[in-house]
C-alpha cells in the first residue's frame, strides 16, 4: 500500500513478504492436515485387519492399498478444488480488468473509499489514490478480492503437496505394525500413532495460533477411536464370517 511520508511525498510499503508467508503458511497447514488424514485412516484399516488376522501379508496389502488410495484420493481431490478456486479467482480477475477498463474513474474512487472505510483521512486517501498508475488501480481491485497474483494456486504444487503429506502420514502405522514382532504389533502401533497425532495437533495449533490443548486431546482421541472401533469391526467380521 501507499501512504504519505515525513517529507509529504508518495511512498509504497511492500505488503508482499507478509503475503508470500500467510502462503506458505497455508500450505504448511494443508501438510500438517492432510498427514493427520494419512495417520489416521491408514491406522484405523491395518487395526481392522489386524482385528480378523495375524497374517502379516494381509496386513501389508490392505495397508498399501489403503495408502495409495487415499493418497490419490488426497491428490484428485485437492486437484479438483484447488482448480475450481483457480477458475474462480481468473474469473473474478477478468472481470475486475474489465470493470476498470470500462470506468476507471470509479474504480479509484472504490479504492479511495476502501482507503477511508481503513481509517485514512478522505483528503490523504484522495492524494494516494490520484498518485497511482492506472496498473496500480486495477492491481489493488484484484488484490482486494483476496487474490494474490504474485503466488497463483498450483493444482498440481497441491495435488502433490496432498499426495505426499497423505502418503508420509500413512506410513507411520504401517510401518510400525508390519514391523513390529506379532505380540508387540497393536501397542507399538498405538504408541507409533499417538505420538504421531501428537506431533500433528501440536503443529496445527501453533500454526493457527490456537491453544495447544484441544487440538493435541482431538487428535488423539479421534485417532484412539478410530483404531479401537475398526479393530473390532474386524473381529466381528472374522467371527461372523466363515473362514
Amino acid at each position: 500500500m501507499r501512504t504519505e511520508g515525513e517529507d509529504g511525498k508518495i511512498c509504497q510499503v511492500s505488503e508482499t513478504s507478509s503475503g508470500n508467508l500467510s502462503n506458505r503458511l497455508n500450505w504448511l497447514r494443508a501438510g500438517v492436515l492432510g498427514a493427520n488424514d494419512g495417520i489416521v485412516s491408514t491406522a484405523g484399516l491395518v487395526f481392522g485387519v489386524a482385528g480378523a488376522t495375524t497374517n502379516t501379508n494381509s496386513i501389508i496389502i490392505a495397508g498399501l492399498a489403503g495408502l495409495v488410495a487415499g493418497a490419490l484420493s488426497m491428490a484428485g481431490g485437492e486437484y479438483v478444488s484447488v482448480s475450481s478456486q483457480r477458475d474462480t479467482e481468473l474469473s473474478a480477475t477478468r472481470k475486475t480488468q474489465q470493470d476498470f477498463n470500462a470506468d476507471p474513474a470509479l474504480k479509484r474512487q472504490e479504492l479511495a473509499e476502501s482507503f477511508v472505510a481503513k481509517g485514512i483521512s478522505t483528503e490523504l486517501a484522495d492524494q494516494v489514490v490520484a498518485g497511482l498508475s492506472d496498473k496500480d488501480v486495477e492491481q489493488y481491485s484484484i488484490d482486494a478480492l483476496g487474490i494474490d497474483a504474485e503466488a497463483p494456486v498450483s493444482p498440481w504444487v497441491a495435488a502433490r503437496a496432498s499426495m505426499l503429506s497423505f502418503t508420509i502420514g500413512s506410513l507411520i502405522p504401517l510401518l510400525a505394525m508390519v514391523f513390529t514382532p506379532a505380540d508387540f504389533r497393536l501397542s507399538a502401533t498405538i504408541a507409533a500413532v499417538i505420538t504421531a497425532l501428537f506431533i500433528t495437533g501440536y503443529t496445527a495449533a501453533k500454526l493457527s495460533g490456537v491453544s495447544v490443548v484441544k487440538p493435541i486431546l482431538r487428535n488423539v482421541v479421534v485417532g484412539f477411536a478410530a483404531m479401537n472401533i475398526t479393530y473390532l469391526v474386524g473381529m466381528g467380521v472374522d467371527a461372523l464370517v466363515p473362514g
